[in-house]
């Protein structure tokens, strides 16, 4: 069964970090495409961060650029988003997403297209 788990969401104060994890089972991550999503209330899902295939890169949404990482654990099955300088619009539920993908050297951080979806894991940001 093809599965992507988040974690490491929770409530932080303006000015903090930190790391959110999407683990696979069912599916080697370095297979695909990874794309880290999120949706505040009442607005539409938008694209954060991807990771290409190859791993080589990395694209970021203007919003996070400088402030938040993408990683991967090959031996983990795991990708990460390191998160800093979180600020109170950074407030959303955040999911990581799969794609399997012709070129390797690419990724795409609009939602459409992403295949496997994880369950999300909420990111509050607040004093």
């Amino acid at each position: 069964q093809l599965q992507l788990v988040e974690s490491g969401g929770g409530l932080v104060q303006p000015g903090g970090s930190l790391r959110l994890s999407c683990a696979a089972s069912g599916l080697t991550l370095d297979d695909y495409a990874i794309g880290w999503f999120r949706q505040a209330p009442g607005k539409e899902r938008e694209g954060v961060s991807c990771l290409s295939k190859s791993g080589g890169y990395r694209k970021y949404a203007d919003f996070v650029k400088g402030r938040f990482t993408i990683s991967r654990d090959k031996a983990r099955n795991t990708v990460y988003l390191q998160m800093n300088g979180l600020k109170p619009e950074d407030t959303a539920v955040y999911y990581c997403a799969a794609v399997t993908v012709q070129y390797g050297s690419t990724c795409f951080i609009t939602p459409l297209g992403y295949t496997y979806w994880g369950q999300g894991t909420q990111v509050t940001v607040s004093s």
